[in-house]
This record gives C-alpha cells, sequence and structure tokens, in this order.
C-alpha cells in the first residue's frame, strides 16, 4: 500500500516513466543496509574505524557490481561481527541475511554463505532453522569444525542434548580451538560438571588471542562460571583482565557490576552497568540495571528501565517483518521481563510460546515453572521443574527456583537437599532469591 501511495504522488508531480525510474533507483539504494556509526565510547576505537573503513569500501564496490559474491560475503562476516560488538543484532543480522540471500540466489551451494545463514538464525533465536541449514551444509563439507559448532548450539537451544554432544566431539576432534572448548565448556555445565565446564573454558581462553572480542568473551564466561561456585574473587579478577585486554568491554563492566552487586555496593554497581549500557545495545543489560535500581531504593528508574527492557524486546520481535524476514523470537526474555513488572498473564503468554517452540530445553521449562510459581500454580511449577532438572545440572538460580517450587509443592525434604546443596557454596545469585530461599527453608 506504501508504495502504491508513494507511486501515485510521484506520478503527479514527474509522470508515470519518472516515477517508475524513481522507484526503481529507490529499490537499488534500499538493496543493501550500509554500515552504522557506533556511538559513544566505540565510536573512536582503531578497531571500528579499520572496520568502517573495510564495510564502506565493500559496499561501495558492490553498489558499482552487484554480481560481487566474494564482497558481499566480506560485507556480511564485518556485519556479524559488529552486532556481536555492539549488541544491535536487529539492524547488522538485517543487513546480513539480505546480504546472503542475495548470494544465495545465485549460488545455493555456496557453503560460505550457508554457514552465514546458520549463524544469523541462531542469532535471531530461530533454532530449528539453524539445524536445517547447519544439517544441509554438512553434507557440503563434512570435515568443517565450524558447522558442528552450529549444530551443537542449535541442538542445545533445542533440548537435543545428546545430539549436541555428538556434534561437540566431532568439532573437538576437527579443530581443539577456542570456538570447540567454549562449547565443551557450556555442555559440563549443563550436565552438571561446573569444575569440568570451568576447566574447558580456561583452554578456551588459552587458546584465543587476548584483546580480540571472542577471547574475552570466553574470560567473561569463565568468571560467570566463578560466580556459579561462589569463586568472587577470581570470577573478578577475569573480568579485571578482560578489561585491560579489551577497553570498555561491556561484559567485562557487567560482570564487575555483579560483583560490586553481590557486595552490596549498589551505587558502584549501577556505576559499571552504566558504562556497560554506554558501549552496547543489550537488553540483559538494562535488566540488570532494573533489579540493582530497585536494591538502591531508586523505584522510580527501575520502573522506568524494566519498562526499556519490554521496549527492547518487543521491537526486536517485530524488526524486520515487513521485509519478510523472521525477526528475533524473544519470548523467553519477555515472559521473565513481565514478572518483573508484575504482568504474569503476559508472562505465561510468552512463555508457552517459547516452550511450544522449544519443549525440552531446560531453560524453557525452568522459565515455565518459574511463571507458574509467581502464579501460585505450584503443581504446574513442579512439572516443568521436573523436566529442568533433567541433565543434573547445578546452576545455582535454577536449584533455589528449584528448591522453593519443591517446598510450595509439599516436598519439602527435596526442597532443602536442593537449596542447601546450592546455598552452602554461597553461588551469586539474587538477594530476593536468597532471602526467599532462606524464608522457607532456613538454612542458611
Amino acid at each position: 500500500m506504501k508504495k502504491v501511495i508513494i507511486y501515485l504522488i510521484l506520478f503527479v508531480i514527474f509522470g508515470s516513466v519518472t516515477a517508475f525510474v524513481i522507484l526503481i533507483n529507490k529499490k537499488k539504494e534500499e538493496a543493501f543496509l550500509p554500515m552504522k556509526p557506533r556511538t559513544g565510547i566505540q565510536s573512536n576505537s582503531e578497531e571500528y574505524k579499520l572496520a568502517k573503513k573495510s564495510a564502506d569500501e565493500l559496499f561501495e564496490r558492490i553498489k558499482k557490481n552487484p554480481a560481487d559474491n566474494k564482497s558481499k560475503l566480506q560485507l556480511t562476516s564485518l556485519y556479524i561481527q559488529e552486532a556481536r560488538i555492539t549488541g544491535d543484532h536487529a539492524y547488522y543480522d538485517a543487513a546480513a541475511m539480505k546480504l546472503t540471500e542475495e548470494v544465495l540466489k545465485t549460488d545455493s551451494t555456496n557453503f560460505e554463505a550457508n554457514v552465514f545463514k546458520g549463524t544469523i538464525y541462531l542469532s535471531q533465536h530461530h533454532f530449528t532453522e539453524a539445524r536445517e541449514v547447519a544439517t544441509r551444509i554438512q553434507q557440503l563439507n563434512p570435515h568443517n569444525a565450524f558447522v558442528y559448532g552450529m549444530l551443537v548450539d542449535a541442538n542445545v537451544e533445542l533440548g537435543n542434548y545428546e545430539a549436541a554432544v555428538a556434534a561437540c566431539d566431532q568439532m573437538i576432534s576437527i579443530r581443539p580451538d577456542i570456538r570447540s572448548y567454549s562449547r565443551v565448556s557450556y555442555l559440563r555445565e549443563i550436565y552438571g560438571d561446573n569444575a569440568g565446564a570451568i576447566d574447558a573454558m580456561r583452554m578456551a581462553v588459552s587458546a584465543g588471542y587476548p584483546g580480540e572480542e571472542g577471547t574475552e568473551w570466553a574470560r567473561v564466561h569463565l568468571g560467570q562460571l566463578y560466580e556459579n561456585v561462589g569463586d568472587l574473587q577470581n570470577a573478578k579478577l577475569q573480568y579485571a583482565i578482560a578489561l585491560e585486554e579489551r577497553t570498555d568491554y561491556a561484559y567485562a563492566y557487567a560482570g564487575l557490576g555483579r560483583i560490586a552487586r553481590a557486595n552490596k555496593n549498589y551505587t558502584e554497581a549501577i556505576s559499571y552497568f552504566l558504562k556497560a549500557d554506554a558501549v552496547v545495545n543489550d537488553y540483559s543489560i538494562k535488566d540488570q540495571l532494573t533489579d540493582l535500581y530497585l536494591l538502591a531504593g531508586e523505584n522510580d528508574k527501575s520502573t522506568a528501565t524494566a519498562a526499556q527492557v519490554i521496549e527492547m524486546l518487543s521491537s526486536k520481535e517485530k524488526d524486520g517483518k515487513e521485509e519478510n524476514s523472521h525477526g528475533h523470537y524473544a519470548d523467553r526474555e519477555l515472559a521473565y521481563a513481565y514478572l518483573k513488572t508484575g504482568d504474569f498473564d503476559k508472562a505465561l503468554n510468552h512463555a508457552l510460546t517459547e516452550y511450544n517452540r522449544r519443549p525440552v530445553n531446560i531453560e524453557v521449562n525452568e522459565m515455565l515453572a518459574w511463571v507458574y510459581y509467581k502464579q501460585n500454580d505450584f503443581a504446574h511449577a513442579r512439572e516443568y521443574m521436573s523436566l529442568a532438572l533433567k541433565t543434573n545440572s547445578k546452576n545455582p538460580t535454577r536449584l533455589c527456583r528449584a528448591g522453593l517450587i519443591y517446598a510450595r509443592s509439599g516436598d519439602v525434604a527435596k526442597a532443602m537437599e536442593l537449596i542447601k546443596s546450592t546455598l552452602e557454596k554461597n553461588p551469586n545469585i539474587s538477594e530476593e532469591l536468597k532471602a526467599e530461599a532462606a524464608r522457607i527453608v532456613p538454612v542458611v
């Protein structure tokens, strides 16, 4: 409809032929999205200047030669990396997908283009589609480690953990590097081997080049593993190193913010998260700020930030749909966000949507169980939490929530076992959760 209106306006002003030419040129101009200028701290980094220069050169090459698939794929790679660095996945996933689809139109079996397509699907949380792409391109190149990494990620998110382990075994046998070690770590964590997960993530960090985004991402995740076992000193050390190696790394700031929060230094914690928020466009940063403002007694800021989180996630879901792209699935994140605002009906609606998409994933079952718990539906909460515990994960938040659910559903002995084993290690979990656990099962 919009195109028809525009055409009619142009027809009145210029005549039919000119109007048609203008529309065609406009379509050509909008065929690909240019790289966006970064804002704030990141705008002056040498890394960004080099990336922007490369992107601009590639963009110009493509405009001059629309059949230049090599430049399209190089630009796609830059956009995928830019999404990781800036957190602007909505824009860059759409930009990267446009480029990828253009290549696949003329070369449907292009291996690199298919890898990028699967990677974008993973970013958009379209895990079934990502697995389909990865399975297809595995047949094109069965000895490529990156493809098995995609299969690991997709199967983990879909809850197919045995298939994920098998793919991970293949991946690490082909290429033992930062990518494969980090996936070994995550799978060990899923199966409750926190010590093994820490060892594998240490290997991932050692295999990476200091200062690169992927290396510092792994280092931050190593810090989070230390948080889960209550070793805040080592966690803080990892975040400090990450900041030293990669200036203004948002997720290292967030890590230091969590340590400050654990020490009840809420003003300091807020300052760290504000630094992170200035660097990256990531809803999870604002989500943690929501909690911190509440803890610091700044209720109005907490309410406003919670509303921003919901707006960000809702926009993320809608993004790109007018362009016939998938957009991002964000129902799990929205379910938790609505819990914080007290809108339990919307939380349940989003939780069930995500559950119907991924019914055997442990994180999804935990989310649905927690929504039912907040609604005082303890029978349903217990049903789904039992599925969330099937891999013997030792995630402290999950175990503490499980203990509360079992307590409310009448199994006090099971609740005592879960909560005591969790809180004795003093993991870095929310104050609210610890306090509620202590009230229901006084073991601390």
